[in-house]
């Protein structure tokens, strides 16, 4: 499905906590991307502490959206230790939940992890010393690991690499350096340098910067709720990715949409 000149629109958040976020904020979201995109992409922190109640609660308002959905978890969604049950409670609701795993829809292939912390270029941490901080580390290589699997895996034509953590400083700018290295690891870059994408997209930096680059140059977004919501007041809080339609798709009419979208959220 493609919009009339031969786009495919990709809807992104992050960090709606639901549970903390008011329904009616997620509600007015949701009722702007099922308006304007044709794929919602979710990058982390859903709901606010992980119960499986409150993934109940973020299925139900996302059922007026009827998009295909595709999202990966955050710190707040490990928060209470229920991630296999919240899981199945949004696999069961239509979301197609990545970790380390690819999923093509209408073309466009996903490859989606959490992430995890350590810092960036020559601050990034390193395996030396306590086993504690050799774990914290091995964490982020384990995620790294996992993202280039993925990748590996993607057949698509066109590619996008979603995650809750920063793989680069840039999007994280604007937040007390104190707290940068907790925000993300340059450790998520490296994958990205060897299997090629059209963008990158994660949250969990809520007073970062919307956008930067990877070392290749390929376009980061960061789409965080609250950030977008501060950044670009006057627009629904999401980024929509424009993104030359697949040949398998380009072909497909606008008649086969199932709405126009006329909201933007970029």
């Amino acid at each position: 499905m493609t919009t009339s000149n031969g786009t495919i629109r990709i809807a992104a958040i992050a960090d709606t906590h639901l549970g903390r976020t008011s329904t009616a904020a997620v509600q007015n979201l949701f009722a702007a991307v099922a308006d304007a995109a044709d794929i919602l992409c979710i990058c982390g922190d859903l709901t606010d502490t992980g119960l499986p109640d409150e993934g109940r609660a973020f299925v139900r308002e996302l059922a007026s959206v009827k998009l295909p959905t595709v999202a990966v978890l955050g710190n707040h969604d490990h928060e209470t230790g229920h991630v296999d049950e919240l899981k199945r409670v949004l696999t069961d609701g239509g979301i197609h939940v990545l970790d380390g795993d690819a999923h093509e829809v209408r073309g466009v292939g996903f490859a989606g992890i959490k992430g995890f912390a350590g810092g960036f270029g020559r601050r990034t941490l390193g395996p030396w010393g306590e086993r504690a901080i050799k774990d914290f580390v091995q964490e982020a290589i384990n995620e790294a690991l996992k993202l280039e699997t993925a990748l590996a895996r993607l057949k698509a034509e066109r590619r996008i690499a979603v995650m809750h953590y920063a793989p680069i400083a840039a999007t994280v700018e604007g937040e007390p350096l104190e707290i940068y290295a907790f925000l993300g690891s340059s450790r998520l870059e490296e994958p990205l340098s060897r299997y090629p994408v059209d963008a990158v997209l994660h949250g969990h930096a809520h007073h970062g910067a919307p956008e930067g680059r990877t070392a290749g140059g390929v376009p980061v977004y960061n789409v965080s709720m609250s950030l977008l919501t501060a950044t670009y007041p006057d627009r629904p809080p999401f980024r929509l990715l424009e993104l030359p339609a697949p040949a398998s798709t380009a072909t497909a009419s606008s008649s086969d949409l199932g709405r126009e979208g006329t909201n933007r959220g970029d």
